[in-house]
């Protein structure tokens, strides 16, 4: 990743707020994100990751705060204007579907055409072949374009969708919780292809909650609980163990330890 002093941010979040009534979800987040690197935000349950990163891809209107793309002040009044800004999100639940094959997934939606005596036709030769090509760039070897979705791993799938959003022009990825329902392999997966993206120019928002994980391709990392930030730090600036007790409550934990005896 290049320094930060010499490129503006992809993205950046000003003093984010979401009000639900008297319901404080965010209480002035702020955060940059910068092209090529994969940052990372951490949270506990209830720590006001899921609300933030839905204001930043236009599921939530912000109750106040700005939303600077490429240095301009933009507006999302729903998740096509956000895609439209190259922001895209992958979710915990993949929108896939399992009976049909990997290129159809990968196209879903967008499916290229072709004309043949004047009528449009689906091109599913043109599908196969990007299909192929981008997942063998992501290392993920198909016995075919035809393979169906559910015959692959959960890793896989991730990966798939990943890549998806890449194809179509994401230059802001959202990775909710992908590894959270994964094992050690699937993960490792997930990972590389995180860091394989963040390679080509794109900016990773790993949402998580394994300080591990974050470690394992994180290059900044900031910590949300309850509504508000906790700060951001550098790969290299702050230990697994600070990071943890961040996530942790931080002081409030430390208190409780030493009232306990130190066995929390």
């Amino acid at each position: 990743m290049n320094s930060q002093a010499t490129i503006t941010p992809i993205i950046e979040m000003r003093n984010i707020r979401k009000h639900y009534g008297p319901v404080i979800a965010l209480a002035g987040v702020s955060i940059k994100i910068y092209p090529g690197e994969c940052h990372c935000l951490l949270g506990d349950n209830g720590a006001g990751k899921s609300t933030f990163i839905k204001a930043m891809s236009g599921v939530v209107k912000p109750t106040q705060g700005e939303i600077i793309v490429n240095g301009e002040q933009k507006f999302f009044n729903n998740p096509r204007d956000a895609m439209q800004a190259g922001i895209a999100t992958v979710h915990q639940h993949l929108a896939m579907i399992p009976l049909m094959s990997v290129s159809r997934n990968f196209f879903l939606g967008n499916e290229p055409t072709k004309k043949i005596a004047g009528i449009q036709f689906y091109d599913r030769k043109h599908a196969d072949s990007k299909t192929m090509e981008a997942m063998s760039k992501m290392g993920i070897n198909l016995r075919g374009p035809d393979q169906a979705v559910g015959t692959l791993s959960g890793g896989e799938r991730q990966t798939v969708a990943i890549s998806r959003a890449v194809h179509f022009g994401a230059r802001v990825l959202i990775l909710d919780e992908p590894t959270s329902a994964l094992g050690v392999r699937q993960t490792s997966n997930v990972l590389a292809t995180i860091d394989k993206v963040r390679n080509e120019g794109v900016a990773v928002v790993f949402i998580t909650h394994n300080v591990r994980h974050a470690l394992a391709v994180g290059d900044r990392f900031t910590v949300l609980n309850r509504g508000q930030t906790h700060g951001t730090a550098m790969r290299g600036d702050i230990t697994p163990e600070d990071l943890q007790n961040l996530m942790a409550g931080g002081q409030e934990l430390a208190t409780l330890e030493g009232s306990l005896g130190g066995t929390v």
